[in-house]
């Protein structure tokens, strides 16, 4: 058994706690920054990925207008596959609005939440 007094033991477990929990926030810091490098090189992966493909999907509207305008004259042919273009984003949308509505704006625990912190607030009264 050591001769140290108890105030000298709590004072080395409490320099001992902060460094264990300075250390634990450093690599926390460092864990973090790393995931948002990865995040990062994603998001730039994900938005290239989306701009070739709305340019392919261009590319292949303009090849159906090509291909009508054997057809039909090439005003037409334009005008055929720009307004099915409009109704497919005219059915997108309305099935997104409706989905939209039913989403609930709060959450049900930020509900219970604020009933906790009102029955709180009336049990201080």
């Amino acid at each position: 058994m050591s001769d140290r007094p108890i105030s000298a033991v709590l004072h080395d477990i409490a320099g001992n706690v902060q460094h264990i929990v300075r250390s634990e926030l450093r690599l926390a810091k460092t864990e973090l920054g790393e995931e948002l490098g990865k995040l990062r090189a994603a998001g730039m992966l994900l938005g290239a990925g989306a701009l070739l493909l709305i340019f392919s999907v261009l590319f292949v509207l303009l090849a159906a207008i090509y291909a009508l305008s054997v057809f039909v004259p090439a005003w037409a042919a334009a005008l055929i596959v720009g307004a099915g273009v409009a109704v497919i984003a005219a059915f997108c949308l309305g099935i997104g609005i409706k989905r939209f509505k039913t989403i609930r704006t709060a959450p049900g625990t930020v509900e219970s939440a604020k009933e906790y912190v009102e029955w709180a607030k009336q049990q201080t009264r």
